[in-house]
């Protein structure tokens, strides 16, 4: 997936988890953070803290490329 702004950083998230079948809560609870971070977070906010975007995408084993243009 093409990650290109913070609504395809939530899509991703909210993808990740369901395939884990894994609910907002428990995921918050996992994760160390509130169930309205997780809520935000998959609604692509882009004001999210991301520390704990990158917490929950290692948590739901999403890894992270750069790459130069």
């Amino acid at each position: 997936m093409n990650i290109t702004d913070s609504i395809s950083f939530g899509k991703a998230i909210r993808s990740a988890r369901k395939r884990f079948k894994v609910t907002q809560k428990e995921l918050a609870l996992t994760a160390g953070t509130g169930l309205r971070f997780i809520i935000d977070l998959e609604k692509g906010k882009p004001t999210c803290q991301m520390g704990k975007a990158l917490e929950i995408a290692r948590n739901l084993g999403l890894r992270l490329e750069m790459h130069d243009s």
